[in-house]
This record gives C-alpha cells, structure tokens and sequence, in this order.
C-alpha cells in the first residue's frame, strides 16, 4: 500500500508540476501581442437559455434590439480615435459597419414566402459567426416556398466579448425558440433544419430531444453543412489555456487570437471561451446520440443531408460519418463529400495524407445511406464528376456534371460551403451588386510574412464554393445514384 501510495504522489505531484507549466507558458504569452479593446471586454446583456426558453419570437427580437443598442452606446459611439480606421467594423464611417450596409446580416431575420407557405426552415449560423452564413440557403428555401427563421445565437454578431461568456446551453435554446416560431408561422407544415458547422451539432441534437419529447418539434429533414461532430484534440483542453485569465494582469489569456475586426459579419478574435464551448456541443451530441442508439429512439431521426469538404482544419470530416451517418436509420440521408482539386497545379505540394483522404469516404460495403462524391474532371477546366453509391450498394457510377473545379483552387474548406462564387463577402468572383464593404474572397494581398497582424494563409483559405448551386438542388432530392441537375443561384 506504501508503494501504491508513493506512486499516486508521484502521479499527482508530475501532474501539477505539468498544469503549473502550462498555467505559467500562458500567462507569459498573454503578455504578448496587441492589447484588448473595448469589443473584447465589454458584453451586451444577451439573452441566457433560461430567458430564451420564456420567450416568444417578438420578445427575442425585442431583446435583440437592446443588445445592439447596448453596442451602439457603449462600442461605436465613444469608439477612440485610433480605432476609427476603414478596416474596422465598429467604426461608424467604416465601409464595412454592419448598421451601414444595406442589410445588417448580424441579426435575426424571417423570410416569408409570397403565398400560404408549405412548410418552415430554421437556419442556424456556425461559431463566431452570424446568420449572414446562411442567407443564400434562407432565400432558396423562400424560394420554394418556405417561411424562413433564422436566429442569431447569443454572444454573435454584436462583440467578441459576447462570445466569450456565452454558453452551450444558450444556443441549444435558441434553436428551440426558432423551431417554436418556424411551426408557429406554418403549423401543420412540414419543418426542415439547417445548420452549418456548430449550427449542425445544435440541429441534431434539437432532433436528438425531439426523438423523447415530441413537444419540442421534430424536423421532417435536416440539412448540414460542415457540420462540427467531432472536432480536433486541443478543443478538448481549450478550457485550460484560458485559467491565468482569472487573474486580472493576465486578461489577454482569455483569447485564443486577438485580432482586427475586419470581417463585418464574423469575430476575428478567438476566445478560448468558444472552443470550450464548442467541445461542449459535441459532447451533448454525443451523449444524446448514445442514449438515443441505446433506447432504439435513434431510428426516428429524420432524413439528413451532408455537406463537407474531406480536408477541413476546422473539425473532422470523418466524424461525421462514423459519429453520425453510420448510426443513422434507412431513411434517405445523403453524405455529400467534395474531394480536393486533383487537377490544380500544385502536384507534389499536396500532402499525401490529403490526397487519399477521399479513400475513407467511398464505401467498401453497403452503407444504409446514399454517399456522394464531387470530384475534379479529368483534366483542368474539364467537368467535375459526380460519384454516386447508393444505399445498399458499393457499386459507383460515375456522371459529369456541367461544373468545373477551378484551376486555382487545390480544395475547398470548412468555411467555403455555404457561399457560392458569387457572394459579396466570400465570393472568389463577387458580384458587384451584392455590396458587403469589403470583398475577402477575392483579396490578392501580397508581401513578405511577418508584417501582417494575421498570418498570410488566412486570405489564402478559400471562402466560396464553386458546386454551391449543385448542393441547393440536392435540398429536397430523394437520394439516389444519379447527378444532380444544376439551377441558378437565386
């Protein structure tokens, strides 16, 4: 027992010894970089889980109006003079200042279809971002007929600092809000879910609580895009790089990233707060998924449609199939998986574990669900090729489709889905009339490294999808082994 007990001290002690190096790394490198401004320690009062799930859709909007006000009189108004500059966000005169832009895309917003609507579609945007991500898919669905919900969650669009006392729980009861309103506006209708990235973990889990409280609204089908099912190791332990930040000299600690607000429609500064969070909604998930599978509820999980990139840095591809696709029911679902460019020409330059990463997406033997694989064409410039496996079957058959990958794109990414081309902000060809103030996906910035305050490669990242509009047509599809027909981009 001496003996156990000296090894559990040396344990214990090697431990401690291990989280107070860490503890001290981060708070000596939170010394460093540029200061915090008022958008990283000042939160508007938005709202928490516990007030969302007593509100009605006109009292959230109404509360949404204060947190903006809050943010006009406490960030913009009294902004200092050596933070009003064109790159930034808060700056009234800024071209990119939300309020100033023709849509302030920040907020929470419905779209009514222009007869009876014939069913409802909540939109629920991704993590340091805000509805804007999911506006085109918003107004396909108005499209088509549907009354469109799309709820800002609390701690986005306003501050960083919102985010960064933001919870799990806040989020999960502002999709019940939304879904609440959304069957209120079309009752008897049918009801479909969108969410990208952390907006997908919310709307699987909606459906997951549904499977044991049908009160809540169970979806008839729920669409992902990069959908955040497991993410990468480091989210699991974000919690900890933020512990010095409980002293006040080492605040900085608290920020995973401090940078220019830039991006009218997205933080750019990362608190550690988020990835926490993050990895909290994945642990939700997993764990009502699990009561689900045990309990056979699972099987009454709607239809899903999927939609990644097979390199994301953001969150693990796979996951989504093995954590979610491969419990679900026969019931129609598609995984959708866009391969890298094997045309681009960067030959060796692409890793080789890139290259065959599109392996473990083709079946090898029969799935429940149809999986579905956008590739290059044969030669650069050429049609890409629609790879499909049925369900029930490994049997591929291939089918051009009248869309090529983009010589100058070697792959898409995490956040590239949701836009097409042609977006204002994202787009690698913006159009001119959709005028958001400043145009990311199409910066050319060019220089040595070292003098910019973020690294090179985040305008290098590609922030728009080229088979967007391959991916709207596949919303009300029934799977099967056959291309897509293309449309327009409403």
């Amino acid at each position: 027992m001496e003996f156990v007990g000296s090894i559990l001290k040396v344990i214990v002690g090697a431990v401690s010894l291990i989280l107070a190096t860490v503890f001290a790394v981060r708070a000596i490198d939170s010394m460093r970089g540029p200061p915090l401004s008022p958008w990283h320690t000042k939160a508007p009062a938005d709202a928490t889980s516990a007030e969302i799930d007593a509100m009605d859709w006109p009292q959230w909007m109404a509360r949404e109006n204060a947190v903006f006000a809050q943010v006009q009189a406490e960030i913009v108004a009294p902004l200092p003079a050596d933070a009003r500059q064109p790159q930034n966000r808060y700056w009234a005169d800024a071209p990119m200042h939300p309020a100033a832009l023709a849509t302030d895309w920040n907020r929470s917003f419905t779209l009514e279809s222009a007869s009876p609507p014939r069913g409802a579609a909540v939109m629920l945007h991704g993590m340091t971002d805000a509805p804007y991500s999911l506006r085109h898919v918003a107004r396909h669905y108005q499209a088509l007929g549907y009354h469109v919900v799309a709820i800002r969650l609390p701690g986005h669009g306003t501050v960083p600092a919102g985010i960064a006392k933001a919870k799990a729980e806040d989020w999960e009861a502002a999709t019940r809000l939304a879904v609440r309103e959304a069957r209120r506006a079309a009752p008897g209708q049918p009801l479909h879910m969108v969410g990208y990235s952390n907006g997908g973990t919310l709307a699987i889990i909606h459906a997951a609580d549904a499977t044991a409280n049908a009160a809540l609204g169970m979806p008839d089908r729920i669409i992902l895009v990069s959908p955040m099912i497991g993410l990468t190791p480091f989210a699991r332990f974000a919690g900890i790089a933020g512990w010095p930040a409980f002293l006040p000299a080492f605040a900085k600690a608290a920020w995973l990233d401090i940078i220019p607000e830039y991006n009218p429609f997205k933080y750019n500064s990362f608190p550690v707060n988020a990835g926490a969070q993050a990895h909290r909604l994945t642990v939700h998930l997993a764990e009502r998924l699990n009561a689900a599978q045990a309990d056979g509820r699972i099987a009454a999980l709607p239809p899903m449609l999927a939609l990644l990139s097979v390199v994301d840095s953001t969150v693990e591809a796979r996951a989504v199939m093995t954590g979610l696709f491969d419990r679900l029911p026969a019931n129609g679902s598609e995984l959708i998986v866009v391969d890298i460019n094997r045309t681009a020409k960067v030959g060796p330059l692409i890793r080789a574990s890139a290259a065959n990463r599109i392996n473990q997406f083709v079946p090898t033997t029969p799935r429940r669900y149809q999986t579905s694989i956008i590739a290059s064409g044969e030669s650069p410039g050429a049609p890409a090729i629609w790879r499909s496996f049925a369900p029930g079957s490994t049997r591929e058959i291939r089918t051009p489709v009248p869309i090529s990958y983009p010589t100058d794109f070697y792959s898409l990414s995490h956040i590239a889905l949701p836009f097409p081309l042609s977006d204002g902000l994202y787009g690698a060809a913006p159009d001119p009339a959709d005028d958001q103030g400043i145009t990311l996906g199409a910066l050319a910035l060019r220089g040595e490294n070292g003098v910019l305050t973020v690294g090179m490669g985040t305008f290098n990242r590609v922030s728009s999808n080229p088979f967007f509009a391959l991916f709207l047509d596949r919303i009300e599809a029934v799977p099967a082994a056959t291309a897509p027909r293309t449309q327009a981009i409403p």
